[in-house]
């Protein structure tokens, strides 16, 4: 390995103008299809085998049109709809809502195979008693085609009149169960005629608006939530803070500014190529929202730091080799051999995210797969490329404050070298001080709850977050959360389907956390029925995803009873069932990733103990990580949050695959100069002390850009970006600090050669793959001998 990436890197260095041209070509290719086949990105949170499955294969076998309302895939708008004054059932207000409704009836892009209808009509139209209900049941019976059903007396609009009302009218798009202001609150929900959300355009969703902007002009508070209203994610603000931090940390690294611009070139190229790239996937695949930013947290910190370890190798080979070519390429042979397994760690732990079987999730981990791709081929060929065009002014201008010494010289004293030397003296304090900082940390992870983003979890001042807490104010917050039961009567006995039917609504309402059902809306065929369970709390709360627990738990009883099954859908219950398949999905994705990773290292390492140190201290690391996210966005401490919520149910997977990798890179940047110094002869706490002092500054550096980067995101709006970026920066900082600084070189200090230890069998049939370089000092040693030998004898 090091002595094929050596001969590249000076291939690179000296082909410099066919290297450069090529990556520019590339990124215009690449950039071309993007701008040409790019659609836009669509959230689904659906996935094969859940649970709430057989609630849709009910309804699609006996209640066909159900089952097409009730689909996440189809394109929705909700218009949450007040009166500021008055009721919406005031004659101004009435008149507002009819225009509005005109309007919707009219758009070419609605889809009028149900007319859209007044919230307060259709609120009208609704009885408010059982006897209501059957007269009207009577009377539509009757009617010719066309002819519209009479309005029942009592009906919903009246307000309660009978002991089920509640049920009978909990259903209307009026809020009228509300006791303090009723009437003051619709929700007005329209169909799209688009196949799906990619054919969505930025025109339909101005014209949707428009609804909302004419209904508010006539004096209403109207805000537009679904898919119809879903915008594409912005980005830019995050990466620029990063690229600045970048930038300092690597002027004060080299000391000189031009040097300190090349890791950001190849940074941004990195990061262009792979968001071409996944814009270009969009137009073969769904692909989430998230993604895009994901890749750019993962393309932008990746790029730079693997940039970063080259270019500090190269610096101190400069003036160790006999040419600026030559110390090229062992910088590409050494620093670059631990990029390329670095990278590799971080590729495998996002595509093992493939293992949930969550699509959304498997996109996440391929897109920022492929800006990891993107980071290890820019550093080992553009890189090596940009040092040769740069040539001698790559380290112009020196500044004085910073360019001192060399850090790297083994004559140098560092703070690295001191703190290196300390840990050498009293291991085990060190080691227990680390791991008890870590352990404490991690003790609110106990509390960690998970949900996925809604409407609840939107920017304070977006129309969805409005629309949610307008919703919430009118209807309670269970209105969000609603479950949906389809149950199938095909195998109970005709006579016993009442009863079924009874006893299931019986049991549901018996649970603490339901406010109350629906009237139940039997199929055609009579073989199966429909009906909703109102929670109290909302979608994402504990309570209510406890409630779809316990429902579906009731199932068996019912069923050897009766012979009946039912399945249970909505919103809420995908999310608990995707919830489920994520946490339960941890532990064989880490087992996975860690065998795989294992496997690497002990390649890279070539023994067994080091593998496992890393190991450990990755767990400590994430276990910290949890700790103070679950403390600051889920508790609200500190008051850092002010908005606190779920921690998202993907965070955790992602987090774990996403700072796995960078766990080993810095593992690798750091341990292989340790065992290179090993290799070399030197005594294990000397090898220690040495790899420290040179690769800490490096690590520390890279680690503090990771921070940048992903902590440039809390400065989003949106809730899943603020949260993953305080996330993944708090993971490095913990990982690259505390662990993989202080923690593992305890490990090695106390362990001495034991640390390099491998069964003798097992050295024999490893590969020997080279990251410290032997061969190619063994390379070089044999090509300096060979033009000795070649000089003409003096004379």
């Amino acid at each position: 390995m090091s002595v094929f990436l050596y001969r590249w890197g000076k291939f690179a260095f000296r082909r410099k103008w066919i290297v450069l041209p090529v990556w520019a070509l590339i990124l215009v290719v690449l950039g071309g299809a993007a701008a040409t086949l790019a659609k836009p990105f669509q959230d689904s949170f659906e996935m094969p085998g859940l649970p709430s499955e057989r609630a849709t294969g009910i309804l699609e076998e006996h209640m066909p049109q159900m089952a097409k309302a009730f689909s996440l895939d189809a394109v929705t708008g909700q218009y949450v709809i007040a009166a500021p004054n008055g009721t919406l059932a005031d004659e101004p207000n009435m008149a507002a809502l009819d225009a509005m409704v005109a309007h919707l009836n009219e758009m070419e892009i609605v889809d009028h195979a149900e007319k859209v209808v007044n919230p307060v009509t259709a609120t009208e139209m609704m009885p408010a008693s059982q006897a209501a209900a059957e007269e009207q049941a009577e009377a539509g019976a009757n009617l010719a085609p066309g002819q519209a059903p009479p309005t029942p007396e009592p009906n919903c609009l009246d307000g309660a009149s009978s002991p089920d009302f509640k049920a009978l009218c909990g259903g209307a798009p009026l809020n009228v169960l509300n006791e303090e202001r009723p009437k003051t609150v619709a929700v007005l929900d329209v169909k799209y005629s688009m196949p799906s959300f990619s054919d969505v355009t930025d025109a339909d969703r101005e014209a949707a608006e428009a609804v909302a902007q004419q209904g508010r002009n006539a004096g209403l508070t109207v805000e537009l939530t679904g898919a119809i209203a879903q915008t594409q994610p912005e980005s830019g603000q995050a990466e620029m803070i990063g690229i600045g931090v970048a930038l300092v940390v690597m002027i004060i690294a080299f000391g000189a500014i031009v040097a300190a611009f090349v890791p950001i070139v190849t940074g941004i190229v990195g990061v262009a190529c792979a968001g071409a790239m996944i814009l270009t996937g969009t137009s073969l695949t769904e692909v989430p929202t998230f993604t895009p930013i994901l890749a750019s947290m993962i393309g932008l910190a990746l790029s730079i730091d693997y940039a970063l370890f080259i270019v500090s190798r190269y610096k101190h080979e400069l003036v160790v080799q006999d040419s600026p070519e030559e110390a090229a390429g062992v910088a590409v042979g050494t620093a670059g051999s631990a990029v390329v397994f670095a990278g590799l760690t971080v590729m495998i732990a996002l595509l093992g995210l493939s293992v949930v079987g969550i699509g959304f999730l498997t996109m996440m981990g391929i897109g920022g797969a492929i800006a990891a791709v993107f980071a290890v081929f820019a550093a080992i060929t553009l890189l090596p490329a940009l040092l040769g065009a740069l040539g001698r002014f790559l380290f112009k201008p020196k500044l004085p404050l910073v360019a001192r010494h060399d850090p790297e010289d083994d004559d140098s004293v560092t703070n690295g070298m001191r703190f290196a030397r300390l840990i050498a003296r009293v291991p085990v304090l060190t080691l227990i001080a680390s791991a008890l900082v870590l352990g404490a940390l991690a003790a609110p992870a106990t509390q960690l709850n998970l949900g996925l983003p809604g409407g609840d979890s939107m920017p304070e001042d977006s129309s969805a977050r409005k629309a949610y807490e307008l919703q919430t104010a009118g209807f309670g917050e269970g209105k969000n959360g609603t479950l949906v039961v389809a149950v199938d009567l095909s195998g109970t006995p005709e006579d016993q389907r009442d009863a079924a039917l009874t006893a299931l609504r019986d049991e549901l309402a018996g649970y603490d956390d339901v406010d109350y059902l629906s009237v139940a809306q039997p199929s055609q065929d009579g073989q199966a029925a429909l009906f909703q369970v109102v929670p109290e709390s909302g979608p994402n709360s504990a309570a209510t995803q406890d409630l779809v627990e316990h429902a579906r738990d009731a199932e068996a009883g019912l069923k050897d009873r009766f012979g009946m099954e039912y399945g249970i859908t909505g919103q809420t219950a995908i999310y608990a069932d995707v919830n489920s398949v994520l946490l339960t999905s941890i532990i064989p994705y880490l087992a996975i990733v860690a065998v795989a990773a294992f496997i690497l290292l002990l390649l890279v390492f070539r023994s067994i103990l080091v593998p496992l140190t890393a190991a450990l201290g990755f767990l400590l690391s994430m276990a910290a990580t949890f700790g103070v996210t679950v403390l600051i966005f889920q508790e609200g401490a500190f008051g850092l949050v002010d908005d606190t919520h779920p921690i998202i149910s993907f965070l955790p997977i992602v987090l774990i695959g996403l700072v796995f990798g960078l766990a080993m890179d810095y593992q690798v940047f750091l341990v292989t100069r340790m065992r290179e110094e090993y290799v070399r002869g030197k005594d294990p706490k000397e090898a220690m002390i040495s790899g420290y002092h040179h690769g800490a500054r490096v690590v520390a550096a890279a680690a503090v850009i990771m921070i940048s980067v992903f902590g440039g995101f809390m400065l989003s709006p949106d809730i899943t970006s603020k949260s993953m970026g305080f996330a993944l920066a708090a993971g490095v900082f913990f990982d690259a600090f505390l662990v993989r600084m202080v923690l593992i070189p305890s490990l090695l200090a106390l362990l001495g050669k034991w640390a390099w230890w491998m069964p003798a069998w097992l050295d024999r049939i490893l590969p020997d793959i080279d990251v410290e370089g032997t061969k190619l000092r063994e390379l070089q040693q044999r090509d300096r001998d060979a033009a000795v030998q070649s000089e003409p004898a003096g004379v």
